[in-house]
C-alpha cells in the first residue's frame, strides 16, 4: 500500500465523501493485512466490512457495504480506513509478514491435526456459529442427495418470520434476512455439483418464488435480494445445462416465469435459454408467448415478451402488430413503430406512421415531443421544409412555449422566411398577453431575450409585468445601454434580498452591489452609490457574514 496517499482518496472519494471520511478514522477497527488487501469494520450508522485493495500503479480499490458503498461508490468508510492504513505505513511491512505468518501457522496446525481432533474443532466451533452449522448442514444433504431434507433447510432460510416484526422485515435487520437467505443459492449449486442437477432446477424454481413471495415484506434499500434472485437465476440455468431438461416443458416455465412479478427479482430473459431449448422449445415458446399475448394483449409482461421474441427474430411486422393493439393517445406508440421500420429500412412505412400519429392526436399541445422532434427531422431529411415549417408553426399555435418558438425558428429560417413568421408567432403571443392574465406575455418576454430584442422585452415587461429572473436579465442585458433602467431593477431585487439571511442570500446581493456599482459609475454618480452603500452597511451590521463578504469586494 506504499502508493496511497491523501490526495488519491480525496481523488476518489470526492470532497465531502473525504472530509466525512475523516471523522470516521477512529471508527476502524479489526483491521487484518494480507497481499494487496486490507480488511476492516468501521462503525456508521451500523458496523460495516470494507475492504481496500491497491492496484499494479499504485491506485486504491475498494468496496463497502454501506448502501453508498454497494452503489459502487468510494464512500467515507473506505477514505476512513484508508487514512488508517496511511498513519500506519511504516508499520505495514511488518504487520503483513505477520498476517503471513499466521496463515501459515494456522494452515500447519491444522494440517497436524487427526481426523477425530478436525471432527472436535467442528463441532465444536458448529455450536458456536449458527450459520456455519447451516451451511454445513446443507452441504451434508447435498452430498447425500437428501433433496427433501434441502428443500426443507431452503424453506427455513427463506423464511422471513424470524427477522420480522409485524410482519416486516426493516432495513435493521434485512441484511441479516439477505445473508441467511443466500446460503440458497450454494446450496442449489452444491446439489448441481453433486449430479443431481434435476432436483436442483426443481429447487431453484420453488426458491424463486419463495423469495418472490417475500421480497414485498422486506426493506431491500440496498438491492441485496435482487442480487440472491439473479444468483438463483444463475444457479437454474447451470442446473438446466446439467441436466437437460424437456424443451417443452421448460419454455412453458419460461413464459409462466416471465409473465409472474417473479421475473423482476431474478431478470432472468428466456432468450438466455434458446441454446437449451432447441428447435422444439423455441417453437413451443413462441406458442406459449402468442398465447398469453393473445389473453391479455395491452398487458406489459406479454407485450414485453412478445416483442423480445419478434425482435430476436427479427420479425419488424409482429413488433408492429404488438405496438399496434396499444396505442398511446399522446403519439408515442407511434414514434416506437416508426423507429422500428426506420431501423428495418422501411422509411416510407416509417413516415406514414408518423404522420398518423400527429393526425390521431386530438390536441397537438400534448402530442410526445419526441414524435414531432422525429417528424420534423424526417421531413427536413427528404427535402419537405415546408412540411416541417407547417409542423413546427402547428406546434407553436397549440404549445406557446420558449422551445417551440426556437424550433419553429430553426425551421423558418431554413425555409428562408423567418421574418414573416415572427410576426405571425408574436402576434400569437400578445394576443394572449392581458393585464388580467400574465402568462402569455411572460413567455413573449423569454422569446423576445432569447430573439436578442431587448428593447422589445423591456416594453413588453413594463406594460403586462414580468418575475424577477426576467428583470434581472433584462437588466444584466441592458447595463452598459440603459443603466438607469438596470439601476431601478438592482435596487428594487436588493431591498428584497436584504430581508433575507443566510450566506446564499448574502452573495446573490453583493453580486447585485457590484452591479449597482456599475450603473453608478457609468450614470457618473458614485457619491450616490457610497451614500447607498453606507446606509446599507448601518442597516445590516449585525449580518457578520454579509460584512466580511462586502468587505472582500470592496463595497
Amino acid at each position: 500500500m506504499g502508493g496511497l496517499t491523501e490526495a488519491k482518496l480525496r481523488a476518489l472519494a470526492g470532497e465531502r465523501s473525504f472530509e466525512r471520511g475523516l471523522a470516521y478514522a477512529d471508527e476502524v477497527s479489526g483491521v487484518e493485512f494480507g497481499d494487496g488487501w486490507i480488511r476492516a469494520s468501521v462503525r456508521g450508522t451500523e458496523r460495516y466490512e470494507v475492504e481496500l485493495l491497491l492496484g499494479g500503479r499504485g491506485q486504491p480499490a475498494g468496496t463497502c457495504d454501506c448502501p453508498y458503498g454497494q452503489e459502487g461508490n468510494f464512500c467515507k468508510h473506505l477514505v476512513a480506513l484508508g487514512l488508517t492504513v496511511i498513519a500506519q505505513e511504516a508499520d505495514l511491512p511488518r504487520r503483513r509478514k505477520a498476517a503471513r505468518d499466521r496463515t501459515r501457522s494456522l494452515d500447519a496446525w491444522l494440517t497436524g491435526l487427526s481426523r477425530d481432533d478436525l471432527l472436535v474443532l467442528v463441532r465444536e466451533e458448529m455450536a458456536e456459529d449458527r450459520n456455519l452449522r447451516r451451511r454445513l448442514e446443507l452441504r451434508a444433504a447435498s452430498a447425500c442427495g437428501d433433496v427433501a431434507g434441502i428443500r426443507s433447510r431452503i424453506r427455513e432460510l427463506l423464511d422471513s418470520g424470524p427477522f420480522a416484526q409485524y410482519g416486516y422485515v426493516e432495513y435493521a435487520d434485512a441484511r441479516a434476512y439477505a445473508d441467511q437467505a443466500g446460503q440458497v443459492v450454494s446450496a442449489i449449486r452444491s446439489l448441481t455439483a453433486s449430479g443431481r442437477a434435476a432436483d436442483a432446477m426443481a429447487l431453484a424454481r420453488e426458491a424463486i418464488g419463495m423469495l418472490a413471495a417475500v421480497v414485498g415484506s422486506v426493506d431491500d434499500s440496498d438491492g441485496r435480494l435482487g442480487g440472491i434472485g439473479a444468483g438463483l437465476a444463475d444457479a437454474h440455468r447451470e442446473a438446466c445445462r446439467a441436466a437437460g431438461p424437456d424443451p417443452e416443458e421448460l419454455a412453458r416455465w419460461l413464459v409462466t416465469h416471465a409473465l409472474d412479478d417473479a421475473a423482476d427479482l431474478t431478470d432472468l430473459d428466456p432468450l438466455d435459454y434458446e441454446d437449451l431449448l432447441g428447435e422444439r422449445g423455441r417453437t413451443a415458446l413462441r406458442r406459449y408467448t402468442v398465447e398469453a399475448w393473445q389473453a391479455n394483449r395491452t398487458g406489459w409482461a406479454e407485450k414485453h415478451l412478445m416483442q423480445r421474441l419478434a425482435k430476436s427474430a427479427r420479425d419488424v411486422d409482429t413488433v408492429i402488430a404488438v405496438h399496434a393493439v396499444d396505442l398511446a393517445p399522446n403519439g408515442r406508440t407511434h414514434l416506437l413503430i416508426a423507429r422500428e421500420l426506420d431501423t428495418a429500412g422501411r422509411t416510407a412505412e416509417a413516415l406514414e406512421w408518423a404522420e398518423r400519429g400527429i393526425r390521431e392526436t386530438a390536441d397537438l399541445a400534448t402530442v410526445d415531443p419526441a414524435l414531432i422532434d422525429h417528424l420534423a427531422d424526417r421531413y427536413t431529411r427528404i427535402d419537405r421544409s415546408a412540411d416541417a415549417l407547417t409542423l413546427r408553426r402547428d406546434r407553436f399555435a397549440a404549445c406557446r412555449t420558449l422551445l417551440a418558438y426556437q424550433q419553429l425558428r430553426a425551421a423558418a429560417l431554413a425555409a428562408e422566411c423567418w421574418p414573416t413568421e415572427r410576426e405571425k408567432a408574436l402576434a400569437l403571443l400578445r394576443a394572449d398577453a392581458e393585464p388580467a392574465d400574465t402568462r402569455g406575455d411572460r413567455v413573449l418576454v423569454d422569446i423576445l431575450l432569447d430573439d436578442g430584442d431587448v428593447d422589445a422585452a423591456w416594453r413588453t415587461a413594463g406594460e403586462y409585468g414580468a418575475h424577477d429572473g426576467q428583470w434581472l436579465t433584462l437588466a444584466d442585458r441592458s447595463r452598459p445601454t440603459r443603466p438607469a433602467d438596470a439601476l431601478a431593477v438592482y435596487l428594487r431585487l436588493a431591498t428584497c434580498l436584504t430581508r433575507e439571511t443566510g450566506n446564499r442570500a448574502y452573495e446573490q446581493l453583493v453580486r447585485l452591489l457590484l452591479h449597482i456599482r456599475d450603473c453608478h459609475r457609468r450614470l457618473g454618480t458614485p457619491d450616490d452609490f457610497t451614500a447607498y452603500v453606507t446606509d446599507l452597511r448601518a442597516a445590516q451590521k449585525r449580518k457578520r457574514n454579509l460584512m466580511r463578504l462586502m468587505d472582500e469586494y470592496g463595497l
